[in-house]
């Protein structure tokens, strides 16, 4: 057996990457082609002027690959989220994505008195369509964002927009309630809780100075979506019926897939390395030990009693009032326009700072029970050739009220549970508010079938609100200082659509974590 032949010392060659016996020869077996040693390049080069030949350069030593990772690690990571590019694209997805969530829901009680009618069913039952699917879709929020948390909102959001328009295309073929309570309220519902939270969260990880302003263009989709689809599914009804209409509705919300595809994950700093690992983690349920939290989510559940009311009975209600089908989508449609501009007016005001958000919330949440209890108030018209200028006035009022409130309390969150729970704190949010949806609609139909109209029903969730926005009033004191930097938040922050940092990110050797500047 031949021995192996000894390997030669691992000298390192200077500048190099690599041992010294793999890359050299030595000099009584160089070949004449081989580079003597004298000739490589000196880790130490002379100094300029000495021992070179005129206009000749002195070849440099390129860095080894460790070199450069460690050049890499001591660069500083850019902070904070881009504040524009993608982000606007993502802003416009968001904006469909609550068009055809929120702004369908607040269309679709045009179809009430139809199925009521074709069932031969109260208000009350058929009240249950619409209160299931916004309850489901807010109790099931926290579950959406705990998905995208693990996978990404991109595939998440598109699954849901497949379940929503296989709801749609389910309840065109209903044979009783009990299929359009588990098409439209559940499994669309459902499919709704999957797209919401998500694409919001994405989008907020997009902006930091002007973030209130584009989750308030985001949410402008509900009113523009309810001006456009009010009159559409009117005519819809008119034309194909309610199996015409909800089917040609599926097809509409399938567009939710694409809209998912152009949500493009972003990776920013304090992204945790690895997913939540547990229930309780991914859901954010350790928050409700937070007391400035816990103030803000009995507020948020006591508002949601009746700030959906008018998602379901805004319509039935106008018709009640007198006023003929188009003249009720024409009410649906002036409050959408008043929401619609009220969020984005509201979310430029909130980015200036002259006003705490937590004042800001308590005041909006006031006027949008203020504005319930006027629409509520209004007499009827005399005739369906009426256009309801009372009507339409209060609905306006209610819809500028209430789209100052929505991007208020999705914006004050940071300054509640911190950056690193908002994304949790949202889904969470979303629930509670679909407590109070469960609740509010059935009990509007309930005390319109006991008094005959909708008065009653709109004075008691109006109350509702108002009860929420006077909780309200105690979250100026729970709110951390906003002047100065916040400690890093001690909810683990997770993987997936996590809400940044507003100012600078700073990585200190500690970690990507040790020192996270956070900003209300």
């Amino acid at each position: 057996m031949v021995s192996a032949r000894p390997r030669p010392p691992s000298l390192s060659v200077p500048g190099g990457s690599g041992p010294l016996w793999c890359s050299l020869f030595t000099e009584r077996a160089r070949p004449s082609w081989a580079p003597s040693l004298q000739s490589l390049p000196s880790e130490n080069p002379p100094a300029r002027g000495v021992g070179r030949k005129p206009g000749r350069a002195i070849p440099r030593p390129s860095p080894s690959p460790t070199a450069r990772r460690g050049r890499k690690a001591m660069t500083p990571k850019p902070a904070g989220p881009p504040d524009g590019g993608w982000g606007w694209v993502v802003a416009a997805a968001a904006f469909a994505v609550n068009g055809l969530s929120y702004g369908l829901l607040r269309s679709l009680g045009l179809a009430l008195p139809d199925l009521a009618e074709h069932f031969d069913r109260s208000a009350q039952d058929t009240a249950w369509v619409s209160a299931l699917a916004l309850a489901v879709q807010q109790a099931a929020s926290p579950v959406g964002s705990a998905l995208s948390t693990r996978w990404g909102a991109r595939p998440v959001v598109m699954v849901g927009g497949v379940l929503t328009s296989l709801g749609f295309v389910f309840s065109a073929f209903a044979r009783s309630l009990l299929h359009l309570y588990l098409g439209l309220g559940v499994l669309a519902g459902f499919g709704w809780a999957l797209v919401f939270a998500p694409a919001l969260g994405t989008l907020s990880r997009y902006f930091s100075r002007r973030r209130v302003l584009a989750v308030g263009l985001a949410l402008t989709g509900n009113g523009a979506s309810s001006l456009l689809l009010a009159p559409t599914l009117q005519f819809l009804l008119d034309t194909f019926g309610w199996r015409g209409a909800l089917l040609l509705l599926g097809a509409i919300t399938l567009h939710l897939t694409p809209c998912g595809a152009l949500l493009r994950p972003l990776t920013l700093p304090g992204d945790a390395p690895a997913p939540p690992r547990g229930p309780l983690a991914a859901l954010g349920l350790g928050l409700f030990t937070r007391r400035a939290f816990s103030v803000f989510a009995l507020g948020t559940a006591l508002v949601g009693g009746g700030y959906f009311v008018p998602y379901v009975h805004l319509a039935p209600h106008a018709l009640d009032r007198g006023l003929g089908g188009y003249g009720a989508a024409l009410v649906v449609a002036v409050a959408a326009v008043g929401d619609a501009g009220a969020r984005l007016v509201c979310g430029w005001l909130a980015d200036q700072g002259w006003v705490p958000l937590s004042r800001l919330l308590a005041v909006f949440g006031a006027l949008t029970g203020l504005g319930l209890l006027a629409v509520g108030l209004v007499p009827a018209v005399r005739s369906e050739e009426g256009w309801g200028g009372p009507l339409l006035a209060a609905a306006g009022a209610y819809g500028l009220s209430a789209g100052s409130y929505a991007p208020l309390v999705f914006g004050v969150l940071p300054g509640l549970v911190g950056i690193g729970g908002v994304v949790q704190a949202t889904g969470l949010m979303m629930m509670l508010m679909s407590l109070g949806g469960l609740l509010g609609p059935p009990l509007s139909g309930f005390l319109r079938d006991e008094t005959g109209d909708f008065t009653a029903s709109f004075l008691v969730c109006g109350s509702f609100i108002l009860s929420g926005s006077f909780i309200y009033m105690g979250l100026p004191a729970a709110l951390p200082s906003c002047r100065s930097a916040s400690h890093p938040a001690t909810f683990p922050p997770e993987r997936g659509e996590l809400l940044p940092a507003p100012q600078v990110a700073l990585l200190s050797p500690g970690g990507p974590h040790s020192s996270l500047d956070t900003a209300c």
